[in-house]
């Protein structure tokens, strides 16, 4: 991933981040039930920055659930335009997870895998050129 400036935010624009792509931790598909319902869709493609790396303006609503590992995880969300923009685990505030499609421009993002490959759908299935986790990864 290069060394610049990314931009994304909401629909609306009422939401705005930017960051230094050189510290992005590492991008990924999510196919976990929570995450389909969140996106409406099959996943959610998110990429993990420490949150210290981050700058974002705007207030973001959050909704949160217990994982099933017993984690919470904070979803936030645009109360204008409800766009999922980013979203954390409430145990580990420090690494935020980004909604890739919030970017404005996604077109550098390298995936590095799948989580959650067991509840895919089989209309929007795992990337199987990449590894996937059947459930959660041990990222600690």
């Amino acid at each position: 991933m290069s060394d610049e400036i990314k931009k994304g935010g909401c629909l609306c624009g009422k939401i705005e981040y930017e960051f230094d792509s050189s510290k992005v931790i590492s991008a990924h598909h999510c196919h976990c039930k929570d995450c389909q319902k969140s996106t409406g869709s099959g996943k959610a493609t998110i990429l993990l920055i420490p949150e210290e790396d981050l700058s974002l303006s705007g207030n973001l609503k959050f909704y949160t659930v217990t994982g099933t590992a017993g984690s919470h995880i904070s979803r936030g969300f645009c109360e204008e335009c409800g766009s999922p923009v980013i979203s954390f685990v409430e145990e580990n505030t420090a690494i935020k997870f980004i909604k890739a499609g919030t970017l404005n421009d996604s077109s550098w993002l390298s995936i590095a895998s799948n989580f959650w490959s067991s509840t895919a759908n089989q209309w929007s299935p795992v990337d199987e050129s990449l590894h996937s986790f059947t459930h959660n990864p041990d990222l600690g």
